[in-house]
């Protein structure tokens, strides 16, 4: 139990690491498709800068915007911090003290539940903008869960197993069927609210979206539920288009640096698309694809 306890709070710590440099390295490549530095004045060649933002953040004040829910405004960060950390515990490691037998089904449970804290946290800040915020991330999020899903459900049937493990030890399915991959890439990100999917937010009409009236620890909190999943994220498509644990550690972490570094090759690549034609590419071209998979599966198998 002890041992089990130690290593769930060493994953964290090294995703909380991970998000920490992560956010530096999106800035990094960002500043050079704009041709341009970024940071580089903290540290050598700014790699101190992800502590020094963490301490400005964690130092300031939070203030508690009028007439707000203010219990739901101070427990929904935490519930968006807690989901996105219990996707990691449940990563199978290499001590295999986090092995369980139907993680994918815990998954697909966790994922749905990802709504809740954008949910309460635009709902809470009584404002107009992080209200309408929250909105748009609920309906996008549901939306491309139902293919996501279905997607996540065609491998498992591949692999005969409801395992992270067993389908990290499989053949990397995803790649025999290049137009699905392509899918459950713009899914997963339209899941985290990644550009060009990134309606949650909106410089002209929103601000800062569902996070706009949080500030100090609680944007901390939010912020590093919202990059954590984006790297679990590329963990999982990793393991379902590659089949990880199959190859060394450095093969395995090459495919996951690709696969990170796509969600900001997609930011400063793509401009953001129209809401409407968000929902349309979902309801009539996603999931009608995603539905045929798992119709054709039996047959496949």
């Amino acid at each position: 139990m002890t041992l089990l306890i130690l290593s769930n709070l060493l994953t964290c710590l090294c995703i909380l690491l991970g998000v920490a440099f992560y956010t530096l390295l999106e800035r990094k490549v960002l500043s050079y498709i704009q041709i341009r530095k970024g940071p580089k004045m903290i540290g050598v060649m700014g790699l101190l800068q992800p502590i020094s933002d963490a301490v400005k953040l964690f130092t300031k004040e939070m203030l508690l915007p009028h007439k707000t829910n203010y219990m739901m405004y101070w427990v929904s960060p935490m519930v968006a911090f807690s989901l996105a950390m219990m996707f990691w515990i449940m990563y199978p490691m290499t001590n295999g003290t986090s092995t369980l037998n139907l993680s994918m089904v815990i998954f697909l449970v966790l994922s749905s539940l990802n709504v809740f804290g954008i949910m309460m946290s635009g709902w809470a800040s009584n404002s107009k903008y992080a209200f309408l915020g929250a909105m748009r991330a609920m309906a996008q999020t549901i939306s491309y869960e139902v293919s996501f899903v279905f997607i996540v459900l065609f491998v498992t049937f591949l692999s005969s197993s409801l395992s992270i493990e067993e389908v990290n030890t499989g053949f990397g399915y995803l790649l025999l069927f290049f137009p699905l991959l392509m899918i459950f890439i713009s899914s997963i990100m339209a899941e985290t609210n990644r550009a060009p999917f990134d309606f949650a937010e909106g410089e002209s009409e929103l601000v800062s979206g569902f996070n706009v009236e949080y500030g100090g620890g609680g944007f901390v909190l939010l912020f590093l539920a919202e990059y954590s999943n984006i790297l679990f994220m590329s963990v999982l498509a990793s393991s379902m288009c590659f089949g990880v644990s199959q190859m060394s550690m450095i093969s395995t972490s090459a495919q996951f640096t690709m696969m990170s570094l796509l969600f900001l090759l997609a930011r400063g690549a793509y401009p953001r698309l129209r809401y409407d034609l968000l929902m349309s590419l979902c309801w009539k071209c996603y999931l009608p694809v995603s539905m045929c998979i798992i119709i054709m599966i039996g047959p496949m198998i």
